[in-house]
């Protein structure tokens, strides 16, 4: 048994302790929004960005005459893009791949040409074939070396360039693209697209 001294001490500590855990704790409030909303909240590349580059970059790529020009010598039919590397080259972690599904989505909706599977895809596809050689009935069965040949690649980087001063701080973006003929290695498109960020940063650190 504690004495009513120790007792005492006893419940102020663990009322102290209390009270402490529960200033340092602090709710999550989480709040569902629209996936096409613009937010912006540390200045760097997001997925507006990405979004928005892929569809000024395929409106850009629909405006020079490489498509107009494969479909006259092939009997009216579509190119096929395939998409290669596109380099971070910018200090910070941008998702290059989310990127490159947007340009892929983009280049699907404008009906301006047919996309081919990247080379890890490729490779899932080919496996997928492979099996059902061996298990798919006959009239189901995907048949074998009928892939789909790219008749262009897409190639790039994203580079940036940043000026701090105090708070203040401008990012530069600068995406570069081109679209290369595998057969010929003639480039058919160069395009490219700026950003440019003005972020105010507060001083005060919590």
């Amino acid at each position: 048994m504690l004495s009513p001294l120790h007792r005492n001490r006893y419940v102020a500590v663990l009322a102290v302790a209390l009270v402490a855990v529960a200033c340092g704790s602090k709710a999550t409030r989480v709040t569902r929004i629209d996936p096409e909303t613009t937010i912006d909240l540390s200045g760097f590349w997001n997925d507006t960005d990405s979004r928005m580059v892929a569809d000024e970059m395929i409106n850009d790529a629909a405006s020079f005459p490489w498509a107009r020009r494969f479909m006259q010598a092939n009997g009216g039919k579509l190119p096929a893009v395939i998409f290669g590397s596109v380099r971070n080259r910018t200090t910070e972690h941008i998702a290059v791949n989310t990127f490159l599904r947007d340009m892929e989505a983009a280049f699907l909706r404008s009906g301006l040409a047919r996309v081919v599977a990247d080379r890890d895809q490729r490779e899932q596809v080919r496996e997928e074939r492979e099996d059902q050689q061996q298990n798919a009935s006959t009239e189901t069965r995907a048949r074998m070396r009928n892939e789909l040949g790219a008749d262009f690649i897409v190639v790039g980087e994203i580079t940036s360039i940043e000026d701090v001063d105090g708070g203040r701080e401008v990012i530069y973006y600068q995406v570069d693209l081109n679209l290369t003929d595998l057969e010929s290695n003639e480039r058919v498109w160069i395009g490219q697209k700026r950003i440019k960020k003005f972020v105010e940063r507060s001083r005060t650190r919590r």
